[in-house]
């Protein structure tokens, strides 16, 4: 039953992201390509990890996290005014974020890779928090929105409660909600509080 659960955190997911690919298209938000591609590659590593140690249903939102941003990251090169110009912090974080899968590379062991995935997703999510707090108008909370919802069904449908299935779905649901309050937080008024 709880694999339903799973199935439709991933459909959830799959409609944000639709929602943020269609903005990229219409150039009204601005993908940083870097994060993106990154975003696709920590996720996808780590659910293979996690299949090696016997993880099943639970890692589908894991993987929808990786699929989504790959797909994200494709579609931000079909209309020029949805690219965002990329700066020497984007290339720094994109190589400490591919510094940490070639660590995981070494190591080849479940737990280790899916550390290093995590420190991958983290660094490659900088670019677009700096992006996010300098000009919210350029980012959309829809994909994480859905990734936040996807990633507690996969909460509600673990079975071991074991590091390789509990540790990436955490992760993903606090970086959603990171960035989800980064977005919106000019909106709301205790997080952005008027000068007296």
């Amino acid at each position: 039953m709880l694999q339903y659960l799973v199935l439709l955190g991933a459909l959830v997911q799959l409609i944000g992201i639709s929602s943020y690919i269609k903005d990229t298209v219409k150039g009204k938000t601005k993908p940083n390509r870097i994060t993106w591609i990154m975003w696709s590659i920590a996720p996808i590593i780590a659910t293979f990890a996690a299949i090696s140690e016997g993880v099943t249903w639970t890692i589908i939102p894991t993987f929808m996290a990786g699929f989504g941003p790959l797909l994200v990251f494709i579609s931000s090169f079909v209309n020029k005014k949805s690219y965002w110009k990329l700066s020497k912090v984007d290339y720094i974080c994109g190589a400490f974020s591919l510094l940490a899968l070639i660590l995981w590379a070494i190591t080849s062991q479940a737990s280790i890779a899916i550390l290093f995935a995590i420190l991958s997703d983290l660094t490659a999510s900088f670019p677009t928090l700096i992006k996010a707090w300098r000009l919210p108008e350029t980012e959309s909370t829809a994909p994480f929105t859905a990734g936040l919802f996807a990633q507690f069904t996969a909460l509600f449908a673990m079975k071991s409660w074991s590091f390789a299935e509990l540790a990436f779905p955490i992760y993903l649901v606090l970086i959603n909600i990171v960035l989800i309050l980064t977005i919106i937080r000019k909106k709301i008024s205790f997080l952005n509080p008027k000068p007296q």
